[in-house]
């Protein structure tokens, strides 16, 4: 799922202290591209967890419904949270499954790595590879 939220920038003697109102939290960049950087990482935390919890996800505010002050800047922040959950939740569980005697007597033959092969197969299945 992507989404797009707004994110107030402010500039600091050294860089920018970030907001993302939606989701209540604050981080910070040396400079403006590390900001954004931080800003999406933020997000795509905050979205997963909430997700996690089995909260719902909030909606974008309007940007023009935002207050901030002259020196701050409202830039909007796509994030793909199925994308950032790939990227970041990699811990690894354990899959009890049977197959038949001959299949598995084939595959190990042949050395395959079953951890592997259904790794693959079910991103294949779901879409995802």
């Amino acid at each position: 799922m992507r989404s797009v939220y707004p994110v107030i920038f402010t500039p600091e003697d050294v860089g920018y202290s970030v907001y993302v109102p939606d989701f209540d939290v604050n981080t910070q960049g040396d400079d403006f591209a590390e900001a954004m950087y931080m800003a999406r990482e933020v997000i795509g935390l905050m979205g997963n967890m909430l997700e996690d919890n089995g909260s719902s996800m909030p909606s974008p505010s309007k940007m023009d419904e935002l207050t901030h002050a002259e020196n701050e800047s409202v830039v909007l922040i796509d994030v793909d949270f199925l994308d950032y959950r790939r990227r970041h939740d990699n811990k690894a569980v354990k899959k009890n499954c049977s197959i038949p005697n001959w299949l598995n007597e084939a595959a190990m033959q042949a050395g395959l790595n079953f951890s592997k092969v259904l790794q693959d197969g079910l991103k294949e299945k779901l879409g995802l590879a």
